[in-house]
């Protein structure tokens, strides 16, 4: 399960690396709403990096296999979410935007079964 925390991590590097790239490199040459929307997909990124790296630490002691469903769920929803939000900042093609709500039903579904491991771990 420390692959979880591997991949939150690099995650988490990428994440500071866009966000440092849309505020240095973007800031003059994208318009105001694309930035915000560059910005959003970097937050979003950075939230569920660590969401990863929680689900890799909360498995070494509670394994469950929801947990690596989880971790399936919260990167599939980085790479749909943050990287439709990233190409349409970088692209300005507004049809992305239609992937980003699948994206977020990935991290919805990605903490709710992070939520589920640990509550029957519980028990």
């Amino acid at each position: 399960m420390r692959l979880w925390i591997v991949l939150g991590a690099a995650n988490a590097f990428l994440s500071v690396a866009a966000g440092a790239f849309g505020a240095h490199a973007l800031k003059a040459r994208l318009p105001q709403d694309l930035l915000t929307i560059f910005e959003t997909g970097a937050r979003y990124h950075m939230y569920h990096s660590l969401g990863l790296i929680a689900i890799g630490l909360v498995a070494q002691t509670r394994p469950s296999p929801l947990l690596s469903t989880a971790g399936g769920a919260m990167l599939a929803g980085i790479v749909l979410f943050s990287g439709s939000l990233y190409v349409l900042a970088l692209t300005g093609i507004r049809a992305l935007g239609a992937i980003t709500p699948i994206g977020g039903l990935g991290f919805l579904v990605g903490w709710a079964l992070l939520a589920i491991a640990v509550w029957r771990s519980a028990a």
